[in-house]
């Protein structure tokens, strides 16, 4: 298998943007009719997650010890939207399609084989991975909504239960599903680590046009009941590093951070840790509260909040998340997370990078709420 061809050919590929996606979902649905019920009326946000899926696979297909957890949670997650393994060779046909009328004159036979092996061996080790999966845990869990409160308009903090344990590690997301949109499921970080009453928090904040963080913001209510997929990510607290850690959140980037958090405050000799909370409003810190209280109970912990447009007040700081942070230290001898939005990841890590802190002691999660 040429490995460079493949990343080669998907880099021509993708320069056609969102037409790829929709090219192959409509191929696909054509050819099997009866998998469109499978998903959501509205498919924008699924032919998004197709090409950051795609493009991530291809971009490590030589890195096999790299790619193959990755493409292995992709067959567990994928079971609960009822994929099964007769589905498989429906995608592939339609993928390879896809991939050969947008590469145009520059298709091969060879092509065509490399891709075709290619998608054989992840489709076996995504079936392998859900058959392994379903014999250890559900497709999805139950939840119902136990408390809501709204910090501010497009803002809220909720308390689910869920109907069984659900094994996560402090800083995995899932999947959340709400009736009133259905199959239509969108990522969202635990804010807690694992408790044994079975209660998960959530922070969400509403975005215009998004189908489901409306629902959860405005309209959900104690009772409620919700659907929550299998944890996934790989942002986890490093256990056995021993070293500092450094929390850098950005808006409801905290959650995760804050499992983690509350993962260390476990621990029976806590390390030192900084947490970073960011937000461009004063009123945007909506946890400063929680987060003060817990530090002023533990003296290993130190927060520092800071807001980038208004102008700071009492004990923020004034500027981004990647300067505050840089004013405050070197930070090379500890572990870093680094959880917001994508812009606010990437000048964080950039920044850390240039004061000497190693990429392989970054770990980072860029949210986008739906």
């Amino acid at each position: 298998m040429d490995a460079q061809g493949l990343k080669d050919n998907f880099a021509q590929v993708a320069q056609h943007g969102d037409a790829v996606a929709l090219f192959f979902y409509s191929d696909l649905f054509l050819r099997n009719p009866g998998l469109r019920e499978m998903f959501s009326i509205g498919m924008s946000h699924q032919r998004d997650r197709l090409l950051s899926a795609l493009g991530r696979i291809v971009a490590q297909v030589d890195n096999l010890p790299e790619l193959v957890p990755f493409v292995r949670q992709l067959g567990a997650d994928h079971r609960k939207f009822g994929v099964e393994a007769l589905h498989y060779p429906e995608v592939g046909q339609s993928l390879v399609a896809t991939l050969r009328y947008f590469s145009g004159a520059a298709w091969t036979e060879a092509l065509a084989r490399d891709w075709t092996d290619a998608y054989t061996l992840l489709a076996k080790v995504m079936v392998e991975a859900a058959e392994e999966d379903a014999k250890q845990r559900p497709a999805w869990w139950n939840a119902r909504v136990i408390a809501h409160e709204r910090r501010r308009f497009d803002l809220a903090v909720m308390r689910l239960v869920t109907d069984r344990p659900l094994p996560f590690q402090a800083g995995q997301s899932v999947a959340v599903e709400v009736p009133a949109r259905p199959r239509m499921w969108r990522y969202y970080s635990m804010a807690n680590a694992p408790r044994p009453d079975n209660t998960l928090d959530f922070h969400v904040r509403l975005i215009d046009g998004g189908p489901v963080s409306p629902v959860l913001v405005r309209a959900a209510v104690p009772g409620d009941w919700l659907k929550l997929g299998p944890p996934v990510g790989t942002m986890t607290f490093d256990e056995r590093s021993g070293r500092d850690v450094l929390l850098v959140a950005g808006s409801t980037g905290l959650a995760p951070l804050k499992a983690i958090l509350e993962r260390i405050a476990l621990s029976p000799a806590p390390p030192r840790v900084h947490l970073f909370f960011g937000a461009r409003t004063t009123d945007g810190l909506y946890d400063l509260d929680d987060l003060t209280k817990r530090a002023a109970g533990s003296p290993w912990l130190t927060v520092v909040p800071a807001v980038s447009d208004d102008r700071a007040e009492g004990t923020a700081e004034q500027g981004v998340l990647a300067d505050v942070v840089a004013r405050h230290g070197l930070w090379r001898d500890h572990d870093a997370y680094v959880c917001g939005s994508p812009a606010m990841v990437d000048a964080t890590t950039e920044s850390l990078v240039r004061l000497g802190l190693g990429t392989d002691r970054i770990r980072s999660d860029k949210f986008a709420d739906a």
